[in-house]
């Protein structure tokens, strides 16, 4: 089974620099020696939100399930790790982008599951556990402080059953969205 990873990220970013003299036409005359003037002026600037999402892969292979995992319920595969650069307080989101994974024939006289919900996709930021199921909704995958570099690793666990799993290919695209509200 094969996850496809979708980046959606929202970036609010503006920046904007001007020089403007004190008066307009302002000017600086000196003679003799030594001589100098000078000009007042000042400098402005905003700087916008700015973010970024960073990936360590774009797609995930997951580990094809073993009569141990089937019999088990499920398997575990280490996903990406994300990185997000933020200069203000970020949250990232995830999603499923369909409700159900897309599946290919493989077997002749077995179809692959066509029905195979996203929730049978579940994730976690943390290799021991905790996992809760992929849905179509934005669920809150971690939030953060400003910082150069804030690394998550994306744990998946994937569910099986004997009866529903038949042979096929699998694959189910993920959406992460990065804000900063």
């Amino acid at each position: 089974m094969h996850i496809r990873l979708t980046i959606a990220i929202m970036t609010l970013a503006a920046t904007a620099v001007a020089m403007t003299p004190a008066s307009a036409g302002a000017q600086c005359t000196a003679n003799g020696a030594p001589a100098s003037c000078g000009v007042p002026g000042s400098v402005s600037m905003t700087a916008g939100r700015v973010v970024r999402l960073q990936m360590s892969a774009g797609s995930t292979s997951l580990t094809a399930p073993t009569t141990a995992d089937f019999d088990a319920g499920s398997n575990a595969t280490t996903g990406p790790t994300l990185t997000v650069s933020a200069n203000a307080p970020w949250a990232l989101h995830i999603r499923a982008a369909a409700a159900t994974w897309t599946a290919t024939n493989t077997s002749p006289g077995a179809p692959a599951r066509i029905n195979k919900p996203a929730s049978d996709l579940q994730w976690s930021t943390s290799s021991s556990g905790g996992f809760a199921a992929l849905t179509a909704s934005d669920a809150s995958l971690v939030t953060g402080a400003a910082a150069a570099s804030n690394a998550t690793t994306l744990y998946f666990q994937t569910l099986y059953d004997w009866t529903l799993d038949t042979p096929g290919n699998y694959s189910l695209s993920i959406v992460l969205t990065l804000t900063s509200p």
